[in-house]
């Protein structure tokens, strides 16, 4: 059995920002890797989270598989993280917040500029939209909120190392920022 910290990463609705920030630890990554392992994240070819020691999610929840992965990550993270402005209040995908659903379609698929054969998808494969755009404590019970947009590889690494030495994560306000 690993005694290395397991983590698993998602996004869901948002930009991918909050990765590339963490992917930006440059180096720092090998350091990691040695006392952590990965689970569900773009790292690895992982597609469900298994259980795991921290769980770090970004984006909002915009629709019914937000909402399910979102609800498996809680399951299977002992501690679960909302990493940046989207996860924490909704952030830029939550704009549409202040228009119904069917306004928004309208606008996207129907009516925008440029579009030769509007028509707005239904297939059933696609997740159903939800009313609004939630930030990710509205669904769950959330543990840690990592601020930023995006939080920097100094957010991500500060965070983490005191995460997985056991300590309060602190973050000195000066590496806290919204870009």
């Amino acid at each position: 059995m690993s005694s290395k910290i397991k983590i698993a990463t998602t996004s869901l609705a948002g930009c991918f920002g909050c990765h590339m920030s963490f992917l930006d630890i440059d180096e720092r990554i090998t350091e990691l890797a040695e006392v952590v392992e990965f689970d569900r994240s773009p790292l690895t070819d992982i597609e469900h989270c298994g259980p795991c020691d921290i769980g770090l999610i970004e984006g909002g929840v915009c629709n019914s598989e937000n909402v399910h992965v979102l609800r498996e990550f809680r399951k299977n993270c002992k501690t679960l993280v909302a990493v940046g402005a989207c996860a924490i209040n909704g952030g830029l995908p939550a704009l549409r917040n202040f228009v119904s659903v069917e306004e928004c379609l309208l606008e996207a698929y129907r009516d925008g500029i440029g579009i030769d054969n509007p028509q707005i998808p239904s297939d059933p494969e696609l997740p159903l939209l939800l009313d609004k755009v939630h930030p990710i404590h509205e669904i769950v019970k959330v543990d840690y909120f990592m601020p930023g947009c995006p939080p920097s590889a100094d957010v991500f690494w500060t965070f983490l190392s005191a995460l997985i030495a056991g300590r309060e994560p602190k973050l000195p306000y000066e590496l806290v920022h919204y870009d």
